[in-house]
């Protein structure tokens, strides 16, 4: 009997599978991108399936209305949005480092919590001081927006369920990591699980996600 494998290739940039180092990635066609990591195990004993959650629904039942979606309260992210934010999705935000993406996703934390909406941010990179102090640069922030410094996807799971925001935002997404994934935070591993597990957040409890992401490091998603 063959024993299973291990580890998995990886491509960097796209996010291809191979059970062997290749030179040259078959999917984005770009050279030495092939990082070897641990292949995740599935934990069948963890995973609950909610029943009443899960049923389908008829096309012609399914409603869409323009207030469906929330406005950032800046017209031309809204633009970028299509209209607003729609509850249950996920956004990625993708830049150079330093280029603005956490300063924009605080304002609009500002916008949105001043609007009485319950708002919950996220952060992986900074301290809640150091969010403090940018978002005094802002000025003064009213209404209810909440503020988590973790990287514990386990952790940030349990936040979420209990809190129930309407809106998150994860900064950033390669900080983020599972305990049960023994590859480094910000490998493709990590960044494919901490998504799996923030999609099924979003769709479970109808919440929206802001994810920045470092352009340069991750072109997979």
């Amino acid at each position: 009997m063959a024993k299973a494998r291990s580890t998995m290739f990886f491509c960097k940039e796209c996010g291809y599978e191979s059970s062997k180092w290749l030179g040259q990635c078959p999917g984005c066609r770009q050279w030495n991108t092939m990082v070897e990591e641990p292949v995740v195990k599935k934990n069948s004993s963890t995973v609950k399936i909610e029943r009443s959650s899960r049923q389908p629904t008829q096309l012609g039942e399914i409603s869409i209305k323009e207030e469906e979606r929330t406005s950032t309260g800046m017209k031309e992210l809204d633009r970028v949005l299509g209209g607003g934010i729609v509850a249950g999705s996920l956004m990625l935000v993708g830049g150079d480092p330093g280029i603005g993406k956490s300063t924009l996703l605080l304002q609009v934390c500002k916008n949105l919590s001043e609007r009485g909406h319950k708002i919950l941010y996220i952060s992986g990179e900074e301290s809640l001081r150091q969010i403090k102090m940018r978002a005094n640069r802002m000025g003064s922030f009213s209404g209810e927006l909440l503020l988590l410094s973790e990287t514990n996807l386990d952790v940030i799971s349990q936040v979420i369920t209990e809190q129930k925001p309407e809106l998150v935002i994860i900064d950033s997404i390669q900080t983020m990591y599972r305990e049960d994934v023994s590859s480094a935070p910000g490998s493709v591993s990590q960044v494919r699980e901490s998504t799996n597990v923030l999609m099924q957040l979003a769709k479970g409890h109808g919440i929206s996600w802001f994810r920045p992401y470092v352009a340069l490091a991750f072109n997979m998603l």
